[in-house]
């Protein structure tokens, strides 16, 4: 048997000393006991670097995705919070103050918090000393969050690795990135003896058997089921073979479905009546573990799906191993593979599996002179080579930011760089959801029964949470806020009541059109966002229940509110008539208002400025975009320019429309009550107007209404409370209102959450 330390001492005994200073090496990524390939990655590249260079300090700074973090080696000296972009700035702080000679961090978009990963870029714009970057997936089509962050990383970095040929030319063709700065380093894998399968077999009780291999963490992109669907035919001519699936799931994918993926193979098992001959390994296995299990494998296959996976651990392992490979042909497999090293079939096609593992099991001679080829490739990949690679990289940068040094600080003007954001604190709504639901009011901060609950409070949480899990967060009651909207539907008359009292009675027979709106506006929401397939499940019947009250109403704030709900709707159900109908009549009433209103100085849908007066802009905006009808955007900027202007004071703060009154055409504008739910409407609609048009000046605009939570207003009182993380109910004449209520604390909460959100891009 192959242990660790028997690998270890069949490495080169050299150890090699470092050039250019490099005495101490941060790198940054998951690591050991966290369950993932980048951990893996991680854990293999520091202990390898500490292996062949020992005059040189190698430490990691994990990122956690959980409060509790985990059970770190000794080498991990600082853990990072995954959404907290708190923890980013003091792990910047803490290499700056170690006076660390390089960082390298490990860059997968989906380890780290923010848009698309934005929050590695608050640690990498403060740090001093030089930065190599590992690129794991380079995409050849991002998004514009994804593209965003993945360039100002490269400017960031001094130098860049990529595992592939093709992640090499995405960096140049699609990023921009200079050939000159990136570095070919392929991913590593163990140094292992080219042995025969049978040495490993009886470790496993498979001695005589013919050993089928897929391993890694298991999700449905996989495409495992397309192997055990070939099997019966292989098994007509080999019938003692076993296909041995080793890994745990993705803990990720455990969290949101379980184990229904698992369980759905070892359904379609049985249905193929192959159960006896398929063993599913639900362990994430050390690595002494996987190269045994590595080495028992007659033949390893990798099923997956999609072509677009530029770089794939387990892949690297099975080739370096020397083993029989067969792949489907996604990017990383077509470049380790060619040169006769594995063979390729065709993606979703059970079929050509079985074709090829026959084959290569009834040509013998074949299989062995495909090992021998991926073996030596291998090589060039085992761990001890490629730390020496890595730290040749680390000194060209060590060296090339000595010949063209950085200033240790830039300092940057309040033009240049926006106000830092507030920590994200649930504390004070969840001290105002009780067993029934979000509670209305608060007397300061306590919650106040007197007043019960609402289904617009509840609504606007539940868009919180869907907002907080696509960060990568969680809201504990989300399910609770959904059931108090099912609670409060009536079946027979189709609408929902509004408010209910704390002893559970509801006050009203049917609630306003307004809250029916905010209620399809937040599951829509659900439906268009969250990946709880629970709670999607059941917000979809309820929407589908609720939307036909909408052609009946008047409220031009209820037509916005459910387009706002119909646009989150038709990202995951396009396809939807009824939905489309629905949009279709209420874009056109709210555009027929907008036509009928709008004059020369009066750019609006109605004759007078009330409450959530830039969710009628933004319904525009969305349903304009989505549909390509240019008339409803230029008509949402149109009104929110003009309203931007109305809500801005002399010296540039921004002065929502007061309450106590509002703002009739031709009258007096009213100054005060300033409400929260003002400020966050007007973050809500400048964000997609930013996202739409791209001109700066939305950009600005939002931080300027989101700023008035902070202090930023006509009393330069802040309304966010930083010890609670509640927020005051309103700005009056002369004081801030002390009561902490539900809809203001949800106003800031979810004008924080879509800040945070568009960091990447707010940030100048």
């Amino acid at each position: 048997m192959l242990t660790a330390q028997a690998t270890a001492r069949r490495r080169s005994p050299s150890k090699r000393r470092t050039r250019a200073g490099l005495g101490r090496i941060a790198v940054v990524g998951n690591y050991i006991p966290r369950q993932c390939g980048i951990a893996t990655f991680t854990t293999d590249l520091c202990e390898s670097l500490a292996e062949q260079f020992p005059d040189v300090n190698c430490f990691a700074l994990p990122v956690n995705d959980t409060p509790n973090g985990y059970a770190y080696p000794q080498r991990v000296r600082f853990e990072l919070a995954q959404n907290d972009p708190a923890s980013y700035q003091s792990a910047a702080d803490f290499l700056n103050i170690n006076n660390i000679d390089l960082v390298c961090v490990q860059h997968e978009y989906g380890i780290f918090g923010g848009a698309a990963g934005s929050h590695i870029l608050t640690l990498l714009r403060e740090l001093r000393m030089p930065v190599v970057s590992t690129l794991h997936t380079v995409l050849e089509e991002p998004d514009g969050s994804q593209r965003r962050v993945l360039e100002e990383l490269a400017q960031l970095s001094d130098r860049l690795v990529v595992m592939s040929q093709r992640g090499a030319r995405f960096a140049q063709d699609v990023y921009g990135i200079p050939e000159s700065k990136v570095d070919l380093i392929p991913h590593g894998i163990p140094d292992v003896a080219f042995v025969d399968p049978n040495f490993y077999k009886d470790q496993f009780g498979l001695q005589g058997k013919i050993v089928l291999l897929t391993f890694g963490l298991l999700s449905p992109n996989k495409g495992v089921e397309h192997a055990i669907e070939a099997l019966p035919a292989v098994l007509e001519r080999f019938p003692n073979l076993v296909y041995v699936v080793l890994g745990a799931t993705h803990p990720h994918v455990k969290l949101r479905e379980g184990e229904s993926y698992r369980l759905s193979l070892e359904r379609l098992a049985r249905k193929r009546s192959v159960e006896g001959n398929v063993i599913f390994h639900n362990r994430f296995v050390s690595l002494e573990e996987l190269v045994e299990f590595i080495g028992a494998a007659d033949i390893y296959i990798t099923p997956y799906l999609s072509p677009r996976q530029i770089v794939s651990g387990t892949l690297a392992y099975a080739v370096g191993a020397g083993k029989a490979v067969i792949s489907t042909p996604y990017w990383y497999a077509e470049e380790l593979l060619a040169g006769a090293r594995g063979v390729l079939v065709p993606f979703a096609d059970p079929g050509a599996i079985a074709s090829r593992v026959i084959g290569l099991l009834e040509n013998e001679a074949e299989r062995h002179a495909m090992r021998k080829r991926a073996y030596l490739l291998g090589r060039e990949m085992v761990w001890s080579n490629v730390a020496r690679l890595y730290m040749r990289t680390f000194e060209r940068a060590r060296e090339e930011r000595s010949r063209h040094p950085k200033a240790a600080y830039a300092a940057s003007t309040l033009q240049q760089r926006n106000a830092e954001l507030p920590l994200l604190s649930l504390q004070h709504l969840e001290s105002l959801t009780d067993d029934t639901g979000l509670l209305q009011h608060a007397i300061f901060t306590d919650p106040n029964y007197a007043e019960g609950y609402t289904v617009d409070d509840n609504a606007r949480a539940l868009v919180l949470a869907v907002q907080l899990e696509q960060c990568g967060a969680r809201l504990e009651k989300t399910h609770r806020y959904q059931a108090f909207l099912w609670h409060a539907f009536g079946r027979q008359s189709g609408r929902f009541h509004n408010f209910m009292s704390y002893d559970r009675r509801w006050m009203d027979e049917i609630g306003s059109e307004d809250c029916h709106g905010r209620s399809l506006w937040a599951l829509g929401t659900v439906l268009g966002r969250s990946q709880d397939a629970g709670l999607r499940g059941s917000a979809g019947r309820l929407f589908e229940l609720a939307l036909p009250a909408a052609w009946s109403f008047s409220s031009t704030r209820a037509w916005a509110f459910t387009l706002l709900g119909i646009h989150e709707y038709l990202i995951r159900f396009p396809g939807d008539r009824a939905a489309q109908g629905t949009r279709e009549e209420l874009l056109q009433r709210l555009m027929n208002s907008y036509r009928r209103s709008c004059a020369p100085g009066w750019v609006w849908f109605e004759d007078i400025l009330s409450y959530c007066n830039a969710r009628l802009p933004q319904a525009l905006l969305v349903s304009g975009r989505s549909m390509s009808r240019a008339e409803p955007v230029e008509a949402g900027l149109a009104t929110l320019r003009w309203l931007a202007e109305i809500q801005r004071a002399e010296d540039g703060h921004f002065v929502p429309v007061g309450s106590n009154g509002f703002y009739r055409r031709g009258g007096q504008r009213a100054r005060f009550d300033q409400q929260p739910v003002e400020a966050h409407a007007m973050v809500s609609a400048c964000l997609e107007a930013w996202r739409i048009s791209g001109e700066v000046c939305w950009r600005d605009e939002a931080q300027r209404a989101f700023e008035w939570f902070l202090g930023r207003n006509d009393l330069g009182l802040p309304l966010y409370d930083a010890s609670t993380g509640g927020c005051r109910d309103g700005l009056h004449p002369d004081r801030v209102n002390q009561n902490e209520g539900a809809e203001s604390t949800l106003s800031f909460l979810i004008a924080l959450t879509e800040m945070r959100q568009s960091a990447d891009v707010i940030q100048s």
